[in-house]
């Protein structure tokens, strides 16, 4: 193999992670975020630009306010998830570019003067946050439900502002009996991959 990754881990964060569906009743501490998002944090984006910003749905107000935006197949896990992720984009972001990419402090206002640009480069940025969210979380030895139906409107009118565009919602904790489907399919190597 050659791989560096341990094979412990490898299964850990890869081929034995499935997205859970159902949770084991065992919180998911401050603590346990802490840790991920301190972990995730150094995965790479264009111009070191950091657009995710998390809210964590903790309080039974708040998932009471979340669950009726979820498409009616999210919604009792939602309902009954240990915790509730929202991840969203900030578009925004620029702002912290001069501290977060000393080395081209310019690049806020020579790449990222005008909204469309932000939001194209805040989508995909933060989206590539997201997947290192996703492993950081397994990297916990948790399980990580990613869902994208949901009413991104009211996700944001309830939850955000103008300027935080939501991304994905993720359900984390312990997974629970029956939590996830077998393992589907993948693509085969020579099926995605060309040489030119």
């Amino acid at each position: 193999m050659s791989l560096v990754l341990d094979p412990a881990a490898q299964d850990l964060l890869f081929r034995e992670a499935r997205t859970a569906h159902a949770f084991a009743d065992e919180p998911v501490t401050e603590e346990q975020v802490q840790a991920i998002y301190d972990l995730i944090k150094y995965g790479p984006t264009a111009f070191n630009q950091t657009p995710l910003r998390i809210v964590l749905v903790r309080s039974a107000e708040a998932r009471e306010r979340l669950v009726p935006l979820m498409a009616e197949g999210n919604q009792a896990k939602t309902a009954t998830a240990p915790l509730t992720a929202i991840l969203a984009a900030d578009n925004e972001f620029h702002q912290e570019l001069p501290r977060l990419f000393p080395a081209f402090p310019q690049a806020k206002d020579l790449f990222f003067a005008e909204r469309p640009a932000r939001e194209g480069s805040a989508g995909m940025n933060a989206a590539l946050q997201a997947a290192y969210f996703i492993l950081g979380v397994r990297a916990a030895g948790l399980a990580a439900g990613p869902m994208t139906g949901f009413d991104f409107a009211g996700v944001q009118k309830a939850f955000l502002d103008d300027d935080h565009t939501p991304l994905m919602i993720v359900n984390i904790g312990r997974p629970g009996e029956n939590a996830a489907y077998p393992r589907s399919p993948r693509l085969a190597y020579d099926e995605v991959v060309t040489t030119v």
